[in-house]
């Protein structure tokens, strides 16, 4: 893996050294496909958090027309943070333990179409979700699932992957303490167990928590769970797996332009995998806020 690949096309790459030795070698394999292709490849490791959406925003400062982040979903949020109010096109490299937005995109797992559409990748105008003003591209959660995200152990995550969310979850089914939030949608009150705010259909991975949402929607889509307790959070995770969340009942999903949510005072918000805000909270759909690098066409 080469500091500097010589060549016309400057690329800088901004990636996450955590990943483990498998993603490292994907990532080893997309540059090379990368310098394949005549890319003049500059690398900066991220070391600590905020590091990424500091040199998305140097980049964009200093002009630069693509920008590639070789990360999870939260490294490539802290990116797309940096990017807010540039024109900087966002191109990925999948190194986290669910690549949600690379699923949402059909970004593959070939190093060889990876390293094509950062190259000849088509660019989209997508929606970004915000809450408090953060900056959020696929999801963000309150209650169940935001406690899981909290609470889960990064070590773990980097030794088993997804297996640290199953472990976090089975745990927060003993030690959570349930509670109903009430909440506006669109200025509507209702009332809620959890939630999530969604900006693509996949969720955790490519399971799919509403079917409409898309990232050149204008809206977000509401995925709103109604019924508290541990076994409706099981039900609800039972549907999930098996694509059968949206035909619940009990659970209601909705379009909106903004959703607000009290309280309770200090109750973490989850967005792309990480806790970026906490409650009061305030969710908004902001258009044409990104461009994004999918495959070519």
């Amino acid at each position: 893996m080469s500091q500097d690949l010589v060549g016309p096309v400057p690329l800088l790459v901004v990636y996450n050294p955590i990943a483990g030795r498998r993603r490292r070698r994907f990532l080893s394999r997309v540059l090379e496909a990368l310098e394949a292709r005549a890319a003049s490849v500059r690398l900066e490791p991220t070391q600590a958090r905020g590091d990424a959406e500091a040199l998305a925003r140097a980049a964009a400062a200093t002009g630069a027309a693509r920008l590639v982040v070789a990360g999870g979903d939260g490294t490539i949020n802290e990116a797309l943070n940096g990017l807010s109010g540039s024109s900087v096109a966002l191109g990925i490299v999948p190194l986290g333990t669910a690549n949600v937005l690379a699923a949402e995109l059909g970004l593959g797992t070939s190093a060889k179409n990876v390293a094509a559409a950062i190259m000849d990748g088509r660019p989209r105008s997508v929606t970004l979700g915000t809450v408090n003003g953060r900056r959020f591209s696929m999801m963000a959660g309150v209650g169940f699932d935001a406690h899981v995200v909290r609470d889960v152990s990064s070590k773990l995550k980097r030794a088993i992957g997804k297996g640290a969310y199953v472990l976090e979850t089975l745990r927060q089914l003993v030690v959570y303490n349930n509670k109903f939030y009430d909440i506006r949608v669109d200025g509507v009150p209702m009332r809620a167990a959890s939630l999530l705010i969604c900006n693509g259909h996949y969720y955790g991975g490519q399971f799919v928590a509403a079917p409409q949402a898309r990232l050149e929607s204008p809206e977000l889509q509401v995925v709103l769970f109604q019924r508290a307790g541990r076994f409706a959070t099981i039900r609800y995770a039972l549907a999930l797996a098996t694509g059968r969340l949206p035909t619940r009942p009990d659970v209601r999903i909705l379009a909106a332009q903004t959703i607000e949510i009290d309280g309770p005072v200090g109750e973490p918000v989850q967005g792309d995998g990480d806790v970026i805000a906490h409650l009061p909270a305030k969710f908004e759909a902001l258009r044409a806020a990104a461009i994004l690098v999918g495959p070519p066409a």
